[in-house]
Order: C-alpha cells, then sequence, then structure tokens
C-alpha cells in the first residue's frame, strides 16, 4: 500500500511514469476509507467500488496506449456536498435535496473530470454551507481526526479531514466565512482561498452582485495547491467578472518579505488561551525564513467590517435560499435568520454596507504599499464539542451570533483577498490550530511560494499526522 500522506505531486508523477497504477491508488484509498472514514464521517455519497476500480483500470489503459497524461490523471478526488456532480447524490446536507442526483456537472467539476480525476464521491458539508461546522441532518457529523469529540470547522470540513486522515491527496472547497480556512487549521492541512473570480462558479443565478463567496483548492502543502488550483481556475467566457489567472505551478522561489501581524485586532477578537502564543510562535519560522515579521495596530474598525460583512452575508444567503422561501419549515434556524435578514434588508443598507466594503478596500490598499503580506489566526477558539451547534462565548465574551466567533475571518472574505490557510501548530490539549496569511488582489502565486518556503521549514501534516486514525 502506498504511503496515505504522500504528496499528490509525488502520486501523479508515479502515475504518469507508472511506477504506480490508478488501479493501485484507487485499491488503497478505497481501503483507507474503509478504514478510518466509518469513525470520521468524511466521505460521503461513496460511489460503487467496481465502478471505481473500472474507471481506474480505464485510466492506466489510456497511459498504456500512449495518451498523454492529463494534470489529475488517475488520481481520486471528492467533491465537496454543494456542488452538482453527474451521477451523483448532491444533498446540500439537506433533507430537501437528499434525493437529489445531478445529470450535469458544475463547471469546475467538469474541469476537474476533464483533467484525468476519477470522482469517487462527496465530501460532508453543513446544510447549505452554514457554520464553520460540519454536521447536517442527511449525513451526521464529521468529526475531528485528533479528537473524534471535537468539530472539524466547515463548511469544507469533510475535505479537510480526508485530507488529515490520509483518505485523499487533494480536495476542493470553498470559501465565504473562513469555510476553507477554519477547516484548514483545525486539521493541520492547508487550505487557499483565491483572488475573487480567479475561479469561478457555476454561471447561474445573479453574476454581478453577490461577489462573497469563492471555490478553492486544498492539500497537505501548497505545491499541491497549486496544482489543482492550476486545474479549477481561469475565466470563463458566461462570467464577467471571473479574472484571467496566471499558472501558480511550479511556484517560485520566494524573495525577502515585509510582513504584518494583525493579532486579534487590538482586543476586537477574543480569543481561546493559547491561539495567539501559538501563532507568533509559527511566525517565528517565517522570520527564520529570513522576511520581516512587525505587530500591527488595528488598522480599521473591526464592528465596522462585521456590519458591513453581515449585511452583505445576509444579502447573499437570502439570494440563494429564497427559492425555498415556502419550505422554511424544512430549514435550519441559522438558514431562517439569514433567509429573513437578507430578505428585509433595503437598498440604502445594502448601499451603506458597500461604501464601509469600500473604504477597508481603500485602506488595506495603503498596507499593501508597505507590507507584502498580512497575518491573522484561522480561528478565534479551539475545536469545540461536536454536539455543540456553535460557540455561545469565548474567553467569557459572548457571541450575538451563531457565526461572531468566526469574525477574524472577515477582514479577507469582505474583500474578496486571496488567503493561504497554512497549519501553525498544536496547543496543549494536542488541537490544532492555523494561520490565514493574505495578500493584495492577484497575489495567489506569492503567497502558494511563501506557504512552500514555510512548509519546507514545518511539514506539520506529514510529521504530526492525527494518532486516532
Amino acid at each position: 500500500m502506498h504511503d496515505p500522506y504522500l504528496s499528490a505531486a509525488d502520486l501523479l508523477r508515479q502515475l504518469r511514469e507508472g511506477s504506480l497504477t490508478a488501479e493501485e491508488l484507487m485499491r488503497d484509498t478505497l481501503s483507507r476509507i474503509e478504514a478510518v472514514n466509518p469513525t470520521l464521517n468524511a466521505i460521503v455519497a461513496l460511489r460503487p467500488a467496481e465502478e471505481l476500480m473500472e474507471e481506474a483500470r480505464e485510466a492506466d489503459r489510456r497511459r498504456e496506449s500512449g495518451h498523454h497524461p492529463e494534470a489529475l490523471h488517475g488520481l481520486p478526488m471528492a467533491v465537496k456536498d454543494l456542488a452538482n456532480v453527474a451521477g451523483i447524490p448532491s444533498t446540500q446536507g439537506s433533507p430537501l435535496f437528499q434525493d437529489f442526483v445531478p445529470k450535469q456537472d458544475e463547471l469546475f467539476v467538469s474541469r476537474l473530470r476533464a483533467a484525468g480525476a476519477i470522482l469517487i464521491g462527496k465530501t460532508n458539508s453543513p446544510e447549505f454551507g452554514l457554520g464553520s461546522h460540519t454536521f447536517n441532518p442527511v449525513y451526521g457529523a464529521t468529526r475531528n481526526p485528533f479528537d473524534a469529540s471535537r468539530s472539524c470547522g466547515g463548511s469544507s470540513g469533510g475535505a479537510a479531514v480526508a485530507l488529515s486522515a490520509g483518505m485523499l491527496a487533494l480536495a476542493d472547497g470553498s470559501d465565504m466565512m473562513g469555510s476553507l480556512r477554519n477547516p484548514a487549521g483545525w486539521n493541520n492541512v492547508y487550505g487557499f482561498r483565491p483572488t475573487w473570480g480567479w475561479v469561478p462558479a457555476e454561471p447561474q443565478g445573479d453574476l454581478f452582485l453577490h461577489q462573497l463567496s469563492t471555490l478553492g483548492p486544498m492539500g497537505r502543502s501548497p505545491e499541491d495547491l497549486a496544482l489543482l488550483l492550476d486545474v479549477m481556475a481561469g475565466p470563463d467566457p458566461r462570467q464577467p467578472l471571473a479574472r484571467g489567472a496566471e499558472l501558480c505551478a511550479p511556484l517560485p522561489p520566494t524573495r525577502r518579505m515585509r510582513i504584518g501581524w494583525l493579532g486579534n485586532w487590538g482586543g476586537s477578537f477574543p480569543m481561546e488561551a493559547g491561539i495567539l502564543d501559538l501563532c507568533q510562535n509559527a511566525l517565528e519560522v517565517v522570520r527564520d525564513l529570513g522576511h520581516v515579521v512587525e505587530e500591527l495596530p488595528p488598522p480599521f474598525p473591526a464592528e465596522d467590517i462585521w456590519e458591513a460583512w453581515t449585511c452583505l452575508r445576509s444579502f447573499a444567503v437570502a439570494s440563494g435560499l429564497r427559492s425555498l422561501d415556502s419550505n422554511r419549515a424544512s430549514l435550519k434556524a441559522t438558514a431562517v435568520w439569514e433567509l429573513e435578514r437578507g430578505l428585509s434588508l433595503t437598498g440604502p443598507q445594502i448601499q451603506a454596507a458597500s461604501d464601509i466594503r469600500s473604504d477597508w478596500q481603500r485602506r488595506v490598499g495603503e498596507l499593501f504599499d508597505s507590507f507584502d503580506a498580512l497575518v491573522l489566526p484561522t480561528a478565534q477558539c479551539w475545536p469545540f464539542s461536536v454536539e455543540s451547534e456553535y460557540p455561545t462565548a469565548i474567553s467569557g465574551t459572548q457571541m450575538d451570533t451563531y457565526h461572531r466567533w468566526m469574525q477574524v475571518v472577515t477582514p479577507v472574505s469582505l474583500l474578496g483577498l486571496p488567503c493561504l490557510g497554512a497549519p501553525a501548530g498544536f496547543g496543549t490539549q494536542g488541537l490544532p490550530m492555523g494561520l490565514q496569511i493574505f495578500g493584495p488582489h492577484g497575489s495567489d502565486r506569492m503567497l502558494l511560494s511563501l506557504g512552500q518556503a514555510y512548509h519546507q521549514a514545518t511539514e506539520f501534516p506529514q510529521k504530526h499526522p492525527p494518532q486516532t486514525v
């Protein structure tokens, strides 16, 4: 059996060379899933083994016949259960869609398939992707591989756990409010939120107003993220705001950089004990790489960012859920809260939020005149009980919404900035935490290069895999 923590780059090289066959890799992948997934519940809607083995054998036949291997030739992947994959149930974690089997792939899924990936099933997510805790009434909860009594985060929680536990080498995710970054941090892997528009979503519904969420890659190294990002990225002629994207792989060496540490935003973000110290220790690695790291005061009022974010988020979420308004009784309470709030917003309220967003963009542009990247923790608390819906207090500060405990991600999300969620190490209870490393629009390759140098110095996913599995 191959090493379940081998990098995607190494696996793909072996598949291209023929030293590892797609059939062997698929057999090993299914064996690993059978061994650890019953405890963790990261992979859902798994396709029949014989179908997958035949697809793998067909990939081997194509290579043996001289067919030039695609970028993801023969690599097993599972798609986050918010996206449509032809022939696989796409439930969004909701009983309303538990029997829905799409006939057509979403745009990015079609790109994965065209690149040679073998789509084996889905990765679990919260209902409609709401809340950074992966549980839903269709498939249940996904558990943290470092402590199965804890949350794995979300909404890309199933993807992060599958990577952390060695079930997959690459995974897709999506991120509106930390859904790539928090589960990466809580599962000791990497998640990358690209510049908004770099990876276009399915061209449906409104194409102009709701610039908050994005698709992105997850993996066990930034080098692997770059490989997957290059497959997912690229403009789509149906989407006017989808931007062209430079290729990221191979990643270049990094130059000496000036990096700003924002900590807890001057006390505006309540933090559980140990998080800031752990992140500052991780930044010592960055300093040792030759970069300058400086502590910064709060550059903008956190509450203003929060007010703008919650308004525009509810506006966007309600747009996506409005077709289900007549089924409110079947929606979870947080979805109803977002729907009601979003539908009640007035034009002037939305404009006021956009004005704040614009002010923050101008201010962060000034910061990036002096700093190459900025850093925050990926979350304000350690992984909480899997039985809880969300934290109601952090270090004595009461949380006034279901998502206030994730406020630390909003400075990035509000502007659609590129951001790498990277492992920062482990707390005293053996639970992981992460760093958000973000830069100006279009700095995706630079951030991944910085992340790869950090990864080569730490190798957290490889050196500290979960022992519970």
